[in-house]
């Protein structure tokens, strides 16, 4: 059951699977570093020096450009009432959809993140800690974004100003040692990371289960 609704999420995030949009993060992402190096200049130093930071904001809102089609399709069609009645629990549901949403766009940003450190002039040990900061650090940010789009699927209108209200703090933190890392060159950094990302993973599942049994009591 849980390959089968694994399969089934991804052919609806994936952008090569006839998921609608889902190309949407990856060509954000990938604008965003063809653009930057116009905006402040082609200096390879200073380019060198704030570039891993503009990755690390561009792989934060290809991680929550999907937010609205994440859940609340489903629950305006009632699929996760039909998988709660054939058994599979909410957290279950959740942490397959978290996956799902990973693998829809981490993957392919790391990919992504080759060309965009050539253009920003990020090279050798700095890029190496850049794709280990997205490895550790990606997975936590598609749980931020799950789990916002759970908690204000069923605010409708006020979801939008409520879900930026809420990505700040959650997301910050990996932001802040992700970057760090990569401004300090020191790969240690990156254990806040992971371990900031891996509570979200964590968490996720259960926050993002019980707002969706909220969404339906209500």
């Amino acid at each position: 059951m849980m390959r089968a609704l694994l399969r089934r999420d991804l052919l609806q995030f994936f952008p090569f699977a006839g998921g609608g949009g889902a190309a949407l993060p990856l060509l954000f992402f990938v604008a965003v570093a063809m653009l930057y190096p116009f905006a402040v200049g082609p200096d390879p130093n200073m380019l060198a020096r704030t570039g891993g930071g503009v990755v690390w904001i561009a792989a934060l809102l290809a991680a929550i450009l999907p937010l609205e089609r994440l859940v609340a399709r489903d629950i305006e069609l009632g699929t996760f009432d039909q998988l709660r009645l054939r058994g599979v629990s909410d957290e279950a549901m959740m942490a397959v959809r978290m996956v799902a949403h990973w693998l829809s766009f981490g993957p392919l940003l790391l990919l992504a993140t080759f060309p965009a450190a050539a253009l920003l002039k990020i090279e050798g040990e700095p890029l190496r800690l850049l794709l280990l900061g997205l490895v550790a650090g990606t997975p936590g940010l598609a749980a931020v974004g799950l789990m916002i789009a759970s908690l204000t699927a069923s605010l409708r209108a006020a979801g939008a100003a409520l879900s930026g209200l809420l990505l700040i703090p959650l997301s910050l933190p990996i932001l802040i040692f992700g970057a760090g890392a990569l401004a300090r060159g020191d790969i240690a950094t990156l254990g806040f990371t992971a371990a900031i990302s891996l509570a979200l993973v964590a968490i996720t599942p259960f926050a993002a289960g019980a707002a969706i049994r909220a969404a339906r009591e209500g």
